[in-house]
């Protein structure tokens, strides 16, 4: 059951969210159709490894229900957006610039660098209607 948008909220992951973010990651590596084989085991230790170092997981929840997440390098400026997902059902309602407009403001940051796969399209014209710009391989605000 979908909530009013602005009960939206964020979270930072920990060990006991590996599992759905594994299961997040593998939709994110299907709708970009990239051609990572990686399992759901590896994905989720890839996830601990990522989480462990530099980087900090966040979840997007609106009345408890899971629309989306974001993989965030803490230890570059401006921040690398990794990973920004948001579940299908989730799509086209303004979950996407809410979650992302939410996450900058939990981090406390207006530039961040995202990487978009050069074949994702609808990533692109996603990042680009939240005014990136692109720079190299990456986007930048």
């Amino acid at each position: 059951m979908m909530c009013a948008l602005s009960t939206l909220s964020i979270r930072i992951c920990s060990d006991e969210d590996l599992d759905l973010l594994a299961v997040l990651n593998k939709q994110l590596i299907e709708d970009e159709q990239n051609d990572n084989s990686m399992t759901a085991k590896q994905l989720k230790e890839r996830l601990r490894t990522f989480i462990h170092g530099g980087y900090k997981a966040y979840l997007f929840e609106e009345c408890g229900e899971t629309i989306g997440y974001a993989l965030v390098d803490h230890g570059r400026q401006p921040l690398y957006l990794r990973q920004f997902f948001i579940s299908r059902n989730c799509r086209r309602k303004g979950y996407g610039k809410l979650s992302f407009e939410r996450l900058q403001h939990f981090l406390g940051v207006q530039n961040l660098d995202v990487e978009v796969m050069y074949w994702n399209s609808p990533g692109y014209e996603f990042w680009k209607s939240l005014g990136f710009r692109e720079r190299s391989i990456y986007m930048r605000l």
